[in-house]
């Protein structure tokens, strides 16, 4: 009987001992790189991280900073499986022969981006000739700052470009140089403290076309629909966080952007970000139309050659139900 005993002890600790090592095999599978950028927006994002939510969820996720000029160039390289941009930036990625399906929404700016000019620009007939700091083309300040010159009449040939990533952009802005930048938040805050500097033209409260959507690629979500589903639910659940306990979120988020708790919640102000219910809504009703308007400014700007395929191929609303 003791034997016996001992002998179902020892099956039960083998059995432990196979799990652990099964456990430990499923999480390696659910590993995944995802390239994104210090953009506020993208903040639950890291909150999922921090607050070990993926973790919790199965997922062993690393959280990469990557130019978005270059994250498509890594979504290539399989060196990320997956990434957070623009809604039209996917479109510019699929175009050019990077295919990317997008699952799940994560913000709508609401004045987060902007364009910040000198004081004596009334408007952007008086940007003619001028010299303006923003990225490269098939970011979202290039796309951006099209946007708005196209809804005035005007192209991105009527301005001087200085190629700026958005942080530098308004650094260099409020030091003096250029006579514009092209930026987004918390980079933005820079020149709504500095108004001696240069005022803010317009943002997205004008021109409201910036909204970012995660986006993994094709092969991998194939390989991997739970982890995808996993994904989604973590940044939905981080979402919820915010709102539960917004003072401990706002420090976590903050940190990563080395702002303080009070300093992340004034530059997050200016954005949404899109829980379950709106995220059903959007894929439903908004993003086709979007990207449809998106398309001919990403071929006046020269930022793509043809319209891809099929819009319609370009998200996955199967990971947010």
């Amino acid at each position: 009987m003791v034997k016996s005993v001992g002998k179902i002890a020892s099956l039960v600790a083998a059995a432990a001992c196979i799990a652990g090592v099964a456990a430990s095999a499923n999480a390696q599978e659910t590993k995944l790189a995802l390239g994104m950028s210090g953009w506020t927006g993208f903040a639950p994002l890291t909150l999922a991280d921090k607050a070990g939510i993926f973790k919790k969820n199965g997922l062993d996720v690393e959280l990469r900073m990557i130019p978005q000029k270059d994250r498509h160039l890594a979504l290539a390289s399989e060196a990320i499986q997956c990434a957070a941009t623009t809604v039209e930036t996917h479109v510019a990625w699929n175009a050019n022969g990077v295919p990317i399906v997008q699952i799940f929404q994560m913000d709508k700016s609401y004045g987060a981006d902007g364009l910040a000019v000198r004081n004596d620009v009334k408007n952007f007939a008086d940007l003619k000739g001028k010299a303006i700091g923003v990225s490269a083309p098939g970011t979202a300040p290039y796309f951006g700052l099209a946007w708005m010159l196209n809804k005035n009449g005007m192209s991105m040939k009527d301005v001087k470009l200085v190629s700026l990533e958005p942080q530098p952009a308004a650094q260099a802005f409020v030091s003096g140089q250029n006579d514009a930048a092209m930026t987004y938040e918390p980079y933005l805050s820079t020149v709504r403290s500095n108004p001696t500097a240069g005022k803010i033209l317009a943002t997205t409260l004008d021109y409201p076309m910036v909204m970012d959507t995660v986006g993994c690629a094709p092969k991998w979500l194939k390989a991997n629909p739970k982890a995808a589903k996993a994904l989604a639910d973590s940044y939905f659940e981080a979402v919820e966080m915010i709102k539960a306990d917004p003072a401990k979120s706002n420090d976590i988020m903050g940190a990563a952007v080395k702002q303080s708790g009070e300093q992340f919640a004034k530059s997050s102000a200016y954005l949404r970000w899109s829980d379950k219910a709106a995220n059903q809504k959007f894929f439903a009703t908004d993003i086709v139309p979007f990207m449809k308007d998106a398309q001919g400014i990403l071929l006046e700007a020269g930022v793509i050659r043809k319209a891809p395929d099929d819009l319609n191929a370009t998200f996955d609303t199967s990971f947010i139900k």
